[in-house]
């Protein structure tokens, strides 16, 4: 269960490559290169043959948790299996070995996919127009935000307050700082969604959007959309929502039919482009008519030349918010996100949201016996449970359970979000687990609760299977050290 350091493996004078010997004059380094760019010292790099080298590393691989090898529980966090025909079509040679400054005339491949994918978005929406510029979803709300407030400027509205409520993601008060508005917080009522009194006490001349997370993070649907959308757009505001959590309804109901004016989607959550560790991602953006013309440029553009369909890269919008991206979007994470939706269809992408809502549902039956519930109703794709029981009876935390998962094989859930559940531990089981798998995870969180009660000890002292054991993170996010010494 340990791997050594590379470094630790490497023996002076062994090597893994092979160079032929050079074909023209050889010339001192310093006539290549200026000497202020030159190493004083070799590189300390480890010497090792290619078959060590690929067997490090393919140890480390196994021990790392990834979604091939077990579920990921991920609540708010969709990590669905990914499927391998989606790498394909990344790897055919025309996306592959594409040049984001490559003229159109040999980028019309790319560009209509790009075109077809928005235009599903658009459908699987019910949005008037898609960007797919933003990289990842912080980076959709941010887009939104500065789409609703150049709607403002437009408009001769100074307002500077975004409604954010509290079961919406955390990345959204975040997001509406860097957009430059001050972030007010909306209660959630008992039922787990929003607060109506709250929301209409703080709902002044001075807010210039509402922002939903639907279904919200405790997995239930806001069926107060209706009321809130009259409320919101009587007040000359916008209503905004955090499309991460989309998988709960593909075909099944769309946010524009709703009233919302701006949403982001996530293509490395609902649409199974593979994410995690930093990236990659992909957070395009849907608006309604209201928003159109304040788009990200360039935009793609269907025309007809000489009797023949053509795309391009239309950078002349004058109210455009500008660029979001160097070029446009993450493209590999776009290719999947197409594929995957072209596999599907239409009728796929409902059961694919109907098999996550009753996955959800049956993992958490399974669970609410043992674990406290603190809204108690049916849920959508995902469900919060709470340790609270654990914590006041036996003295065990949300974080301790979440250790001792790891000696049962799984990657914990989402803990201590959303805050408003004490002890929070969010949960998603995706549509692509199968019962035995579900069952199989439901009874290692079963396990523990009985661990809880009978050997604490056994749980405060986790993990104990694990390559690392259990690290002080208050000091880790305080003196991060990730560097070998050599």
């Amino acid at each position: 269960m340990k791997e050594q350091l590379i470094f630790d493996l490497s023996r002076s004078g062994r090597k893994g490559y092979s160079l032929s010997p050079l074909d023209i004059p050889e010339r001192p380094a310093d006539e290549l290169l200026p000497s202020k760019f030159l190493r004083k010292e070799p590189a300390e790099l480890p010497e090792m043959p290619e078959s060590e080298v690929v067997r490090h590393f393919v140890r480390l691989s196994n021990l790392n948790y990834h979604v091939d090898k077990n579920m990921y529980p991920l609540g708010s966090c969709t990590m669905k299996y990914n499927p391998k025909i989606n790498d394909y079509t990344c790897d055919l040679p025309g996306f592959a070995s594409m040049h984001p400054m490559q003229p159109e005339s040999t980028s019309q491949g790319a560009l209509q996919l790009m075109y077809e994918l928005a235009e599903m978005l658009k459908e699987i929406a019910g949005m008037k127009a898609v960007t797919l510029q933003p990289a990842a979803g912080a980076h959709g709300e941010l887009t939104g935000i500065l789409l609703i407030k150049k709607y403002h400027e437009k408009l001769g509205n100074k307002r500077h307050k975004l409604l954010v409520v509290d079961s919406a993601h955390g990345t959204n008060p975040a997001s509406a700082a860097l957009g430059g508005y001050e972030c007010v917080s909306v209660k959630c009522d008992a039922s787990g969604c929003t607060d109506m009194d709250d929301l209409r006490a703080k709902l002044d001349g001075e807010v210039a959007a509402l922002m939903l997370t639907n279904p919200n993070t405790v997995g239930i649907f806001e069926k107060q959309i209706p009321e809130i959308e009259k409320l919101v757009h009587g007040n000359g505001s916008l209503l905004y929502m955090d499309g991460a959590n989309m998988n709960a309804l593909l075909g099944i109901t769309r946010p524009g039919d709703m009233g919302f004016d701006v949403m982001h989607y996530n293509l490395h959550k609902s649409f199974s482009a593979p994410h995690g560790g930093g990236g990659p991602g992909s957070g395009p953006v849907g608006v309604s008519d209201r928003l159109v013309e304040f788009l990200p440029v360039p935009v793609v553009e269907k025309y007809e030349e000489n009797g023949e369909t053509r795309y391009r890269l239309n950078g002349g919008k004058p109210d455009t918010i500008g660029r979001m991206m160097n070029f446009y979007g993450n493209f590999s994470v776009l290719v999947r996100a197409y594929t995957y939706i072209r596999m599907l269809g239409a009728d796929g992408l409902r059961r694919v949201s109907e098999n996550a809502i009753i996955n959800a549902n049956y993992l958490l039956q399974r669970l609410v016996e043992h674990y406290a519930l603190p809204y108690p109703r049916p849920v959508m794709h995902e469900f919060c449970l709470s340790g609270d029981r654990q914590k006041k009876e036996h003295g065990v935390r949300t974080l301790d359970i979440a250790k001792r998962l790891l000696d049962y094989g799984y990657h914990a859930p989402t803990v201590y979000f959303p805050l408003i559940v004490s002890e929070a531990l969010m949960i998603e089981p995706t549509e692509t687990e199968a019962k035995e798998t579900l069952d199989a995870f439901a009874d290692a969180m079963i396990a523990i609760a009985e661990e809880a009660k009978n050997t604490p000890e056994v749980i405060l002292a986790a993990p104990q299977t694990t390559p690392v054991k259990r690290l002080d993170e208050a000091q880790a996010s305080r003196q991060l050290n990730i560097c070998c010494s050599l």
